[in-house]
């Protein structure tokens, strides 16, 4: 099973700003409504796995549930799922590994981690195997870093640069595993 994180940050490594907001990822016009990669990427997964704070901020955008794969809301204080999520949703609580082994067992393969918490601790437990990061032309100053200190050093490899629509650049890394 390969666990892939698929996200932007600021040039200076927020995912965030100070008030959670993502608002500044809406600053540089996208002339062609190009989605950016966005449907490969989703149709390439097959569940997600997000914190609750994730699954918040995305329910605030008003929109028609975006995701076509089962999505999995980390949460340990969220016992049901809110109405009219019910069929889109799982709860589940536990460690990266455990809930890594729990999604190996349901036969996924690609599993997409989303949400800056979620991100550091399935990081902290070296289970992510891609990083696709997209950098946006912005310096925040703070907020939301994507990366949090984690104590191990971690080699990944350059699989592939993009630059999409002038402005953004999308990096894709895979990690380095010694084998015995």
């Amino acid at each position: 099973m390969k666990i892939i994180v698929y996200i932007a940050t600021s040039i200076d490594g927020y995912i965030a700003d100070e008030d959670g907001s993502i608002e500044w990822l809406n600053t540089i016009p996208n002339p062609s409504n190009d989605d950016l990669g966005w449907s490969d990427f989703i149709n390439s997964i097959d569940a997600i796995v997000m914190g609750k704070n994730t699954f918040d901020k995305v329910l605030s955008f008003n929109i028609d549930w975006p995701y076509p794969v089962p999505v999995f809301v980390l949460s340990n204080s969220m016992v049901t799922a809110p109405n009219g999520y019910k069929d889109k949703i799982k709860i589940i609580n536990g460690n990266p590994k455990e809930i890594a082994c729990f999604l190996k067992k349901q036969g996924f393969n690609n599993v997409y981690i989303d949400g800056g918490k979620t991100v550091q601790q399935f990081l902290n437990d070296d289970l992510i195997d891609e990083l696709t990061i997209t950098k946006i032309p912005i310096l925040l100053g703070g907020g939301i870093p994507l990366f949090s200190e984690h104590g191990n050093q971690m080699a990944f490899e350059l699989v592939e640069t993009k630059v999409l629509i002038n402005q953004l650049v999308k990096i894709r890394y895979e990690r380095k595993r010694n084998c015995p």
